[in-house]
């Protein structure tokens, strides 16, 4: 299949976009955090977040690329629940670094996790490579849900 670069680069501008803003609007909540936030055991140091979520904003965006470009009469709804969930992911950081609002951000993570679970279900249906591209992402926000209920827990 010949790659359609305009939609790949697309498909992978909006997750780093919608990432890029969302870190910097919290980038002030962020630095607080890392200083002055008891954090619970197996916590990351501070700078292995940004590279984990760039990661996961290529593979995203690597998935939704090969949804997009396939001819399935179901895609359209597939990036609905693609842009719900990113749209979602756009606003944990500021619940979670702006707000401090430790435990309503644990519940809004797991929204995401659910949203994210829907569109895996519907990328899977589609083309299961752009399904199982989303795996890392559910395993990491298992992981976040539990560092922020820690952080909840802690604080």
């Amino acid at each position: 299949m010949k790659i359609k670069w305009k939609t790949l680069s697309l498909s992978l501008a909006v997750p780093l976009g919608i990432g890029g803003l969302s870190a910097l609007f919290t980038r002030n909540g962020m630095q607080y955090f890392s200083q002055a936030v008891n954090r619970p055991a197996l916590s990351p140091p501070s700078w292995i977040f940004p590279i984990v979520w760039t990661i996961l904003f290529l593979i995203m965006g690597t998935a939704s690329y090969i949804i997009a470009v396939s001819m399935h009469p179901a895609r359209k709804k597939a990036l609905g629940a693609y842009a719900l969930q990113l749209a979602v992911n756009f606003l944990w950081p500021v619940l979670f670094f702006n707000l401090k609002a430790y435990l309503i951000s644990f519940f809004w993570i797991i929204l995401l996790w659910m949203l994210v679970w829907l569109t895996f279900t519907r990328f899977f249906k589609i083309n299961n490579t752009a399904g199982k591209l989303l795996i890392p992402y559910l395993l990491w926000l298992v992981f976040a849900a539990y560092l922020n209920f820690g952080v909840y827990l802690l604080n």
